[in-house]
C-alpha cells in the first residue's frame, strides 16, 4: 500500500461513528488515507489543515449542517464533494449542489457504491491539462474556456461548480445532439448507477439558472441537447 504521503485524502464528515468509521475502514481498505470528523465546524477547520481532495459529507451534523461545510469548504479551495443524506429529498439535492457539491448518495447505501462514486469524483480531479490549448467553444453569448475552466456570458463571468462544468463542455463539444441521460452520468460523472439520474437533471436546471432556460433542451423520454442560436 503507498505511504500516507503519496495516498490520496479524503476527509469524512459524519455523526455518526459506526458509519463513518465503517466508510473510513473500507476507504483505506481501498488505499485512500482518510480522517474522520463528527460535526460541521470541525470539518471546515479540518478542510483547511488536512487538504482533501475529496470530502464525504453528511448533510445532517451537529453545529453548522454539511450545506453550509461545502458553502464554506468550496469558498476556500475547489474540493470534490460527496454528500450523503437521510432523504430522497430533490430540494436538498438542488441547494446541494448550489453550493458545490458534485455528486449524491441517499442513505442507505452499499460500501461498493460509495467507494465507487468516490473513485469516480477522484479520476475527474486527476484529469491533467492537454498539451496543447483547445479553442473555447461558443455557444451564442456563452464562451466557455476549457483551459482556464472559465465561462463567460455577454463577457460577464459566470462561476460553475467543476462538476457543472464538466457537464457543459460535454454538451457543448456535440451541440444539438441528443444525450441520453445514462451517457452524460457516465461520461461526466463515471459511474452508471440509477439513482444518479436524478443528479443529472438537478445539474441541468443548476445551469439553466445560471445561463439561460434556453440554453439545454429537453428531449422528453431521452435527455438533454445543447441548444445553438442562430
Amino acid at each position: 500500500m503507498p505511504s500516507s504521503d503519496t495516498r490520496r485524502r479524503i476527509l469524512i464528515v459524519e455523526d455518526e461513528p459506526t458509519i463513518a468509521m465503517s466508510i473510513a475502514a473500507r476507504l483505506e481498505a481501498e488505499g485512500y488515507d482518510t480522517r474522520v470528523v463528527g460535526d460541521g465546524l470541525t470539518a471546515v477547520d479540518a478542510a483547511e489543515e488536512y487538504r482533501p481532495e475529496a470530502l464525504v459529507l453528511d448533510v445532517m451534523l451537529p453545529g453548522i449542517d454539511g450545506l453550509e461545510v461545502c458553502r464554506r469548504v468550496q469558498a476556500a479551495r475547489p474540493v470534490a464533494v460527496l454528500m450523503l443524506t437521510a432523504r430522497d429529498d430533490e430540494t436538498d439535492m438542488l441547494v446541494g449542489l448550489g453550493v458545490g457539491a458534485d455528486d449524491y448518495l441517499t442513505k442507505p447505501f452499499s460500501m461498493r457504491e460509495l467507494t465507487a462514486r468516490v473513485s469516480a469524483l477522484l479520476r475527474r480531479v486527476g484529469r491533467t491539462a492537454p498539451a496543447e490549448r483547445p479553442p473555447a467553444l461558443r455557444v451564442g453569448d456563452v464562451e466557455i474556456d476549457r483551459t482556464e475552466r472559465r465561462v463567460r456570458r455577454d463577457t460577464a463571468e459566470v462561476h460553475l461548480t467543476a462538476t457543472e462544468f464538466d457537464l457543459l463542455v460535454r454538451l457543448a463539444t456535440r451541440p444539438r445532439v441528443v444525450h441520453t441521460r445514462e451517457q452524460l452520468l457516465g461520461e461526466v460523472w463515471g459511474h452508471t448507477a440509477a439513482a444518479g439520474i436524478r443528479t443529472v437533471d438537478s445539474h441541468v436546471r443548476a445551469l439553466r439558472r445560471k445561463l439561460g432556460d434556453g440554453i439545454i433542451r429537453t428531449v422528453h423520454g431521452v435527455g438533454y441537447a445543447l441548444e445553438c442560436p442562430q
